[in-house]
């Protein structure tokens, strides 16, 4: 691997670790055979950042240290979690995103039509993959979804669904816990994983297992990855329960879940969590709340073992609009689609600086540069 780095400028990869982990590498380093969970957030366009450093992580370091991994993700991270758990998850991972990048919508597509267009995009990722990824030899996939409570239950039509989602955002702001009675996650998985670290009720949030199986995955990845109002949504999923279904995100927007459970496993109890920014916000609904953030919370602890892998300011800096692709990116190029896709495209170039940071550093761990989480 060749790093290219923009004169001037300071590394492109920040590593952040919980107290537990950074312990750990003092001891031991990075070892591949010690990441026992791989988290991936919802953020739509911001996980293509994640490309080259996905494609490696799964394609090169993980697989040489073949060991049972829970892979959970939300929406987008949902998305990246089916890619690495195909038989070449680095064809998968440039599958996804060369279809991401190349999503184009009208000025204002109708439910109907962005549903479709990811249906589509859905199909062309996994369509032939389903019995790799759902009977992986190694990895445990699991896929967040939100299941609505109350106005959310079974809105008859976009008035009633906004009613609802209006009704949840008030409720979020006075507290996530009141969150919980407009909305519940469901957690549509691998059944082989006893995954005892998130059945034990950790929050307000009612949580459901259900079965991740050929016939609901490419139904639950859409669920997990619908976009309230924008998409229309996914009503019963097969093997889950009855109900009407949206973005994990919302709930589940960077997974800050009680990874601390698992730490001090005899076979390493690390999360290796990939991710766009260098915080964790628990809900989509909490972007604008600064002190839901994760790491400043009651709950902080359950970050201990984590080691986190994020983009640096001087990174972004280097990138067109001095930041990550986002959704915001459609309305910014409107119809000219070309040019964002090719911004987009030099992103995910430029996302070869993570990987090969990323690299060096688990070849050689310099623990200065680890701060802590």
């Amino acid at each position: 691997m060749n790093s290219h780095r923009y004169p001037g400028t300071g590394p492109a990869l920040t590593i952040h670790a919980g107290k537990k982990a950074l312990e750990h590498m003092r001891q031991h380093g990075l070892q591949a055979r010690d990441v026992a969970i791989i988290p991936a957030a919802a953020g739509g366009p911001k996980g293509l950042i994640l490309q080259s450093l996905d494609q490696w992580l799964f394609g090169t370091w993980l697989a040489a240290a073949p060991r049972e991994r829970t892979l959970i993700g939300s929406s987008i991270g949902a998305w990246r979690m089916a890619a690495a758990s195909q038989a070449d998850p680095a064809a998968a991972f440039q599958r996804l995103g060369d279809l991401y990048c190349e999503q184009r919508y009208p000025e204002k597509p109708t439910a109907k039509f962005v549903t479709d267009s990811c249906l589509q995009l859905l199909e062309e990722l996994i369509g032939g993959h389903e019995h790799e990824i759902v009977n992986h030899p190694h990895y445990r996939l699991h896929l967040l979804a939100v299941r609505g409570l109350g106005l959310l239950k079974s809105p008859r039509g976009s008035f009633s669904a906004k009613a609802g989602f209006a009704a949840a955002t008030l409720a979020n702001m006075a507290s996530r816990a009141r969150l919980a009675g407009h909305m519940e996650r469901v957690v549509i998985g691998d059944m082989r994983d006893p995954l005892f670290w998130l059945k034990a009720r950790f929050d307000n949030f009612e949580t459901h297992f259900a079965a991740l199986t050929r016939d609901n995955l490419k139904q639950a990845l859409l669920a997990s990855g619908t976009l309230p109002l924008i998409m229309e949504p996914v009503r019963d999923i097969v093997h889950a329960p009855v109900g009407t279904y949206w973005d994990g995100g919302i709930i589940d927007y960077h997974l800050a879940l009680p990874y601390s459970r698992i730490a001090g496993a005899a076979d390493g109890g690390l999360v290796l969590y990939p991710h766009f920014t260098d915080h964790i916000i628990p809900g989509w609904l909490d972007k604008p709340i600064p002190w839901r953030r994760a790491s400043l919370g009651r709950n902080r602890e359950w970050l201990d073992n984590v080691v986190m892998l994020s983009p640096s300011r001087a990174f972004l800096h280097t990138l067109s609009l001095g930041k990550l692709p986002d959704r915001k990116d459609f309305f910014y190029y409107g119809a000219n689609h070309d040019f964002r896709i090719q911004n987009w495209r030099i992103a995910i170039y430029e996302s070869e600086r993570l990987r090969d940071e990323f690299a060096a550093f688990v070849e050689n761990p310099d623990l200065s540069r680890v701060k802590p989480l």
